[in-house]
């Protein structure tokens, strides 16, 4: 939590920034047919990397094997999208770098590494049923 607040802070922040001093260049257009391309750039490259990953993880599951990579591309890939679909230049650059497979391979190991804290520490509970 004392990361994810100021991050909700400051990154919309830099965004409105650098959105102005785009419009202020090149003009209001352009800057707004940016973000709209990006979007639906973004949305686009999200749909066939998802479908590319969900393919990988059928295949890994129909030898018996576990899809670990598959589930963590499949990660990057959605937050990659959901960030494409935010407007702003940061989010964009965010969101490109997860959804290309040749960047993404440098935030797996990351994200690997938190994943497995994360489960070791017990901050994942599993919901009992009554």
């Amino acid at each position: 939590m004392r990361v994810l607040i100021p991050l909700l802070i400051i990154v919309p922040a830099m965004e409105m920034w650098l959105l102005i001093l785009s419009g202020k260049t090149v003009g209001p257009f352009p800057t707004f047919l940016l973000v709209i391309l990006t979007g639906i750039l973004g949305a686009y490259l999200a749909k066939k990397q998802g479908i590319a990953v969900l393919m990988q993880a059928r295949e890994q599951l129909s030898y018996g094997e576990l899809p670990g990579e598959a589930i963590l591309d499949g990660i990057c890939i959605l937050f990659g999208g959901a960030v494409l679909l935010t407007p702003g230049f940061i989010t964009d650059a965010l969101g490109f770098f997860l959804l290309f497979p040749p960047t993404r391979k440098l935030v797996k190991p990351v994200l690997a590494k938190w994943l497995q804290r994360f489960f070791r520490n017990g901050r994942f509970m599993t919901i009992k049923r009554w």
